[in-house]
């Protein structure tokens, strides 16, 4: 079993995380040796990965978005949530509850990675998985991010909050902002799904419960663009002030 991975950003960053097996590497012919072309290229000869020079008809039946490349790799290496516990530090860990578009998990899983979280937790049912679309939607990203699938999420946030992680639930009716609470120390994040938001037994299990405060006439932001804020919250308190 395998899938394709495609678009030269996406294809650079697997072969950088060296996280999948690899199966090959098709190549569109006349492609411009630009630096990252290159850099890919050197990157599957270090690895050993074939390298198939094919029409590009072949590819876009792989996908119209291709680029002129696409990689077979062996499906999505999912981690344990010991995994991402046991990652040195106390960056935020970030937890979708049935986010079901696959770029708003693809962009969350980007801003996870720019701000240093230590993983991400993914429900094994009514949730987006880590596809190729959301591998790509996340610029390649999800490659360097450990994730885990459970099945249980308000089992994972009480496991979660028996190991030391305050928990917070990103949610419009939360009674404080997210500038108001106190966000030191090692925080998971959880960001509800695009129509329904955080679960209310999650909400009821978080430490807390926190609001993005707005101005304008619109109610509520995108999951991905919300998720991201908070993200950046999360790290500029933990960066710039003492730990609790």
């Amino acid at each position: 079993m395998s899938e394709w991975l495609y678009t030269r950003q996406t294809v650079r960053e697997c072969l950088r995380a060296q996280r999948r097996n690899v199966k090959q590497l098709l190549i569109a012919p006349g492609l411009p040796a630009t630096p990252i072309l290159r850099e890919i290229a050197e990157l599957a000869r270090a690895q050993r990965v074939p390298i198939r020079e094919v029409p590009r008809e072949r590819l876009h039946t792989i996908s119209p978005d291709a680029q002129g490349l696409a990689l077979e790799v062996d499906p999505y290496p999912f981690v344990d949530v010991e995994d991402i516990l046991a990652q040195p530090g106390d960056g935020p860990i970030l937890v979708l509850d049935a986010l079901q578009d696959p770029h708003n998990v693809g962009s969350l899983l980007r801003t996870a990675n720019a701000v240093g979280a230590r993983g991400a937790i993914l429900p094994t049912r009514r949730s987006a998985t880590i596809t190729p679309a959301v591998v790509h939607a996340s610029a390649g990203a999800a490659e360097h991010m450990l994730v885990a699938q459970v099945v249980n999420l308000a089992r994972t946030v009480e496991m979660l909050k028996a190991c030391g992680v305050w928990v917070a639930a990103l949610d419009a009716g939360g009674e404080q902002t997210i500038y108001q609470a106190d966000l030191r120390g090692p925080f998971a994040l959880i960001v509800g799904s695009e129509h329904e938001g955080v679960h209310r037994l999650l909400r009821q299990k978080a430490d807390f419960v926190l609001r993005i405060p707005m101005r304008g006439r619109v109610a509520s932001l995108n999951a991905a663009v919300a998720g991201a804020v908070a993200l950046y919250e999360l790290w500029r308190q933990h960066t710039h002030q003492p730990s609790r």
